[in-house]
This record gives C-alpha cells, structure tokens and sequence, in this order.
C-alpha cells in the first residue's frame, strides 16, 4: 500500500497464498482502523462498462430540467431524480448547512428475491427505480451496477481475512444484499458557495462499504483525519475509492471507523463540472448484524436499520 494514500491491488490478493493475504488483510484492517479510506486498484472491472455509463449520465444530466424532474421520487421514496437545492447531507449529522451543490440519480437493487414478502423491504429498498428513456441508460446502469454488486463481494473477502475471519463469513448476509447506486453531478459554479456550503456537506454513509468512482483527475473529496484536519483523497487513476459506513462501525464492535468525509468546491475547479458515482453496499434485508465483538443487544436487522437512516436524513 502507498504511504501517500493506501491503495488495495485486488488482483495480488486473488493469487496471493495465504501468507500475502494475510499481509494485505493486517494492511487493510491497520487502514480501517485510521480513516476506513482507501483506493482499490486492479480490480478487474471492465472499461468499457465504466465508459457506457459516464456517456449515458452526461447525456442525463445535460437535458433540460424538466425531464429530469419528471423523475423526481414520491415522499419517502429512495429512488430517481434529486435536483440541485433539495439535499443538504450534512443535516443529517445535526448541522444546519445551505443545500448541497449536486442534483443525483439513484437506483436500487436490479431484482427482488424470490418469496421477499416483507411489505417495508417491497416498499423501500425493491421499490422500483424510474428509468430514464435516454438511450442505453438502462443497459449501462444495470451492467454498472451488476460489476459493483461482485467488485463489493469481492472485497468483502479481503474485509474478513484483514479481521481473522473466514474468507467467505460474509458471504451468506450479501447474496442478496439490498445494495444502491447513486450518479452524482456537481454542476460548475458561476458563483462562490454560500458560507458552510458544500458540493456535499460532511456526512458518514450508513452501510457496510462505499464503492466510489470519482470522473478521472477529479478534485474535492476531502475526509476528517483522526487528528481533526481536512484532507484530500488525491485521484488514483485507474483505481476506485472506498469507505466503510456505519453498519461495519457496528459490525466490528467499533474497530473499524466510518469517518466524515465531504465533497468541497476547490476554487481552481469551480467552473468546471464533477461527476462521480457511489454504490452503497448493504447486506440483505434479513441478515442480522451482530457485532464480532459480541453484544447482542447492540445487533441490527440490515433493512429496517437502513430505512431508519435514511429517514432521519430526509425528515
């Protein structure tokens, strides 16, 4: 791993005996530990789907705002269009801020689980996600998300050794995780940011893993160091970014941290546009979360946690 920035090569883990991924899990776990950030390279994920998907959203994202807003989802509803001004992340952290600089497509699990009965999970997390008709958008994003669904299974298996667990102990609470994709465009600025405003103000994500993909040589993705600085996650070319959220805070029984982290507006690239992409990995709707440390009563249901995260943030 850099010194600069820790960067995880996936494929050296996959041939790797057991003693080099041993090594790479002790690096792994010492990273989460810290800051839980850090890039993920080699990890076998196709160009070509990566390159489909940033032409569909830039074709997205540059038509007229009413068709856009055409997508806009119903109270409560976790999927669709989210213009500009309607979300202020760090609210959901207690912190009054302007609305966030960013507009957002968002879009669920690509299929339900055969006999998912469970009314709450059929309303919110396998709601339906409202396809935009912008030509290959659909194929793009469903190609997208099925590559991070397996990237996130993947390092999920590095997560467990770095914990001194069995390589495959998560796999039974992700083989139908309740995962979701996020598009996000921050638009250029012809103006400065209000005071306290952010392209995405400081928050924590609420699930297991964040697999982000900043556009190439992209700036602004700053995190809260444990020394209480700002500091910049610097592009990796070729590489993803991850983060752990808060449920793997509560699964590691507080070893691993979810840290703040926030999206700025650096001055030298205002004018110009961001985009990145965000798949929040989250165990099954069912799987109980119990922490490894032990401490029944600190365990959670996977869907109902969610759905409860994200109703405090959009209260």
């Amino acid at each position: 791993m850099s010194a600069d920035f820790p960067v995880l090569d996936l494929a050296a883990f996959a041939a790797g005996d057991p003693a080099t991924r041993a090594r790479i899990g002790a690096e792994v776990d010492r990273t989460c530990r810290e800051t839980g950030f850090l890039a993920v390279g080699n990890h076998g994920v196709s160009e070509q789907v990566i390159a489909d998907l940033w032409a569909c959203l830039t074709a997205f994202f540059d038509q007229p705002q009413p068709a856009k807003e055409a997508l806009r989802p119903g109270p409560g509803q976790p999927y669709g269009y989210l213009g500009t001004g309607t979300e202020a992340l760090a609210k959901s952290r207690g912190e009054d801020t302007p609305p966030d600089l960013k507009e957002s497509f968002n879009g669920g699990p690509l299929r339900t689980p055969e006999g998912e009965a469970d009314p709450q999970a059929l309303a919110f997390c396998y709601a339906p996600t409202p396809w935009p008709d912008t030509p290959g958008f659909r194929a793009a994003w469903s190609a997208y998300y099925t590559a991070m669904e397996d990237l996130a299974a993947r390092i999920m298996q590095v997560m467990a050794v770095a914990l001194h667990l069995p390589e495959d102990h998560f796999a039974p609470f992700i083989d139908a995780p309740v995962s979701a994709l996020r598009a996000l465009n921050y638009p250029a600025q012809a103006r400065a940011p209000e005071v306290g405003q952010q392209r995405a103000g400081a928050h924590t994500d609420y699930g297991s893993l964040t697999i982000l993909l900043p556009e190439p040589g992209s700036r602004g993705l700053e995190i809260l160091t444990p020394e209480g600085t700002w500091r910049a996650v610097p592009p990796v070319e070729g590489a993803f970014v991850i983060n752990i959220g808060d449920l793997m805070t509560l699964w590691t029984g507080g070893a691993w941290v979810s840290t703040l982290h926030r999206v700025v507006v650096p001055p030298e690239a205002a004018t110009r546009r961001r985009m990145s992409l965000a798949f929040f990995h989250q165990p099954n709707w069912h799987a109980r979360i119990t922490p490894l440390s032990g401490g029944e009563a600190a365990a959670v249901t996977s869907g109902p946690y969610l759905m409860a995260k994200f109703s405090a943030a959009n209260s």
